[in-house]
């Protein structure tokens, strides 16, 4: 758990550094963030999604409710390489609910009940390592309810590689990106995948230790 989290404080630092580096080059195309975003959501047909500007730093999401594209600050308006990519990659994501992506909407469908699981299961977990000892019911429960957040946080990895997939093809065909910029796209989206991968492995580690803790207690 140790070794994952000294991974993941690496991964993000290495995601803003890409981030940074690639901010301050300018796209050849001149097309900002909001653009980019715009003109991919027209091509693939959509046009009942917004593009709004956001605050913060690395925000930018893509919310299914309202169907807003939501580009962090230094996104919306930077012309960069990032940039597009970054806006290109949450248009991907508008693009795979449009045409209702197998593994989004069962991401969707899960949201739910993982909100209610995250609400109250590191306090069923601790009760459980508390009365381990007692009964393993409790813990029992906090395991199940952690197994739901990895299945989810695994379920993320094919929505995410898949909306980049399509930022990229599109940036090609397009002609938004040079062959250099678009490397640079292609490495910052690997960067910013890798956080969810790491996020993943991370949750089933710490699953792994409370279901060790669980069966250890049976035994």
């Amino acid at each position: 758990m140790i070794a994952m989290m000294l991974i993941s404080a690496l991964v993000s630092w290495t995601l803003k550094s890409k981030f940074e580096k690639y901010s301050k080059l300018g796209l050849h195309s001149g097309l900002s963030g909001r653009e980019v975003a715009e003109m991919m959501l027209a091509d693939n047909g959509i046009t009942d999604v917004r593009v709004i500007s956001t605050a913060g730093r690395l925000t930018d999401h893509y919310n299914p409710a309202d169907k807003t594209v939501n580009l962090s600050e230094s996104v919306y308006e930077s012309r960069s390489a990032a940039a597009a990519a970054v806006a290109a990659h949450e248009c991907g994501h508008a693009v795979q609910h449009a045409k209702a992506y197998t593994f989004l909407k069962f991401r969707s469908a899960m949201v739910p009940a993982l909100s209610v699981a995250s609400r109250y299961m590191q306090w069923i977990l601790l009760l459980g390592v508390i009365m381990i000892q007692s009964t393993p019911i409790p813990l029992a429960i906090g395991v199940a309810l952690f197994a739901l957040t990895t299945l989810f946080s695994f379920i993320t990895l094919p929505v995410e590689f898949d909306a980049s997939k399509r930022a990229l093809a599109w940036m090609d065909t397009r002609g938004v990106v040079t062959t250099q910029e678009h490397a640079m796209a292609k490495d910052a989206l690997k960067w910013a995948a890798m956080t969810y991968v790491v996020a993943a492995i991370g949750s089933l580690a710490t699953l792994l230790y409370y279901a060790s803790m669980l069966l250890g207690r049976r035994d």
